[in-house]
């Protein structure tokens, strides 16, 4: 017989066998498996928050993707943020659009674990060049913050911080090897991110990798030899990001279903024998999951200007948090209108959205 699907307990397990990971991959490390195990704790709670959220006719997702920032100092090939403008050198000035500040941030970050949010990944941009965003949500120790990174911009004071504030967990965007990661982020950025994977390792901080996958790097990065050379770096955590093109030209190097199958097959294996490392996908095979998990069903994107967003990879909004609470954003009627159709659809590519954008744009050309 058929089993019926329930997207909370999926979601539910999903970050649960997320922190149990973390607690095994910290196992040989006190400070950090302290801080894990004080999390985990906190993480019930906030499980509980949700079920009781979902008893009262309102779901809330325990992901949270928050853009910090629309900076970064890296111009890398394919990037979808700078294709879409939301990415730049440098901050806007004068009468552009105002980025949230450090105190709006901070009291998202608290509605945020009032609801029952656990995880918040944190995102640019290049993330670091936020500092004052960064040391207000080290304070939030019942959050997780994952921050993505090109890993360009550790200094010293920010050593310190990841190790005062351990809810902060870089997670370093990497390519595959020399060749592929120098071909896609710039001359020299390979032996860099080397350098600041060293760093961190020798402080004992906990941190993790992100990787970009396409039909052109998947063999490679799923490897066990590139896998082994981020265990022995101390890495404890690999992030597979499907590649969502950045136009249609590119579509080509978006994961079919044969290869996405092939990835999950590999992922499955890599795990065997792996209890020091954790090993996740995003969005992964979607299927499992009652179709694609933005807009509110697993997660939903905050972008640097309060816009909240089915998801990075989908930059439409109807609605801002800085006009409105957290909890009435998750009733958008973008978000509410994509759920009830746009989501559930067959797509080939990494992002359902991307494949559906027009109808998006009619759906948030009626929401507003």
């Amino acid at each position: 017989m058929k089993t019926t699907f329930h997207l909370e307990s999926y979601l539910t397990d999903g970050v649960e066998n997320i922190i149990s990971g973390l607690l095994k991959a910290t196992m040989h490390n006190p400070k950090e498996s302290c801080f894990m195990a004080k999390y985990a704790a906190q993480s019930k709670r906030s499980s509980k928050l949700r079920r009781e959220a979902q008893k009262n006719g309102q779901h809330v997702p325990p992901f949270l993707i928050a853009s910090i920032t629309t900076q970064c100092n890296l111009h890398c090939k394919g990037c979808y943020a700078r294709a879409n403008h939301s990415c730049y050198d440098r901050e806007p000035t004068g009468n552009a659009r105002q980025l949230l500040r450090a105190e709006r941030w901070g009291s998202i970050f608290q509605q945020a674990a009032d609801l029952g949010i656990g995880f918040i990944l944190l995102a640019g941009g290049e993330p670091f060049v936020r500092r004052d965003v960064l040391t207000t949500a080290g304070e939030y120790s019942s959050i997780l913050f994952p921050v993505f990174t090109n890993g360009t911009m550790f200094d010293m004071d920010y050593l310190e911080l990841l190790d005062q504030k351990r809810n902060l967990i870089p997670i370093v965007s990497i390519e595959g090897n020399r060749e592929t990661t120098d071909a896609r982020r710039g001359a020299g950025i390979y032996q860099q991110l080397r350098s600041a994977l060293q760093e961190l390792h020798n402080r004992g901080l906990l941190f993790g990798a992100s990787v970009t996958v396409t039909k052109e790097n998947l063999v490679e990065v799923l490897s066990d030899s590139f896998i082994d050379e981020l265990s022995v770096n101390g890495c404890k955590a690999i992030i597979y990001v499907e590649y969502v093109p950045v136009d249609h030209q590119t579509a080509d190097l978006a994961l079919d279903d044969e290869a996405r199958k092939r990835m999950v097959q590999r992922l499955d294996d890599a795990r065997t024998g792996r209890s020091d490392m954790l090993m996740v996908s995003f969005p992964g095979d979607e299927k499992s999951s009652g179709g694609c998990l933005a807009a509110g069903r697993g997660f939903f994107h905050i972008n640097a200007f309060g816009g909240a967003e089915p998801c990075p990879f989908s930059p439409y909004s109807d609605i801002n948090v800085s006009d409105t609470s957290l909890r009435e954003s998750l009733q958008s009627s973008l978000f509410q209108k994509l759920q009830q159709g746009c989501l559930m659809r067959e797509h080939t590519g990494g992002c359902v959205l991307f494949e559906q954008e027009t109808q998006v744009k009619m759906l948030l050309k009626e929401s507003t």
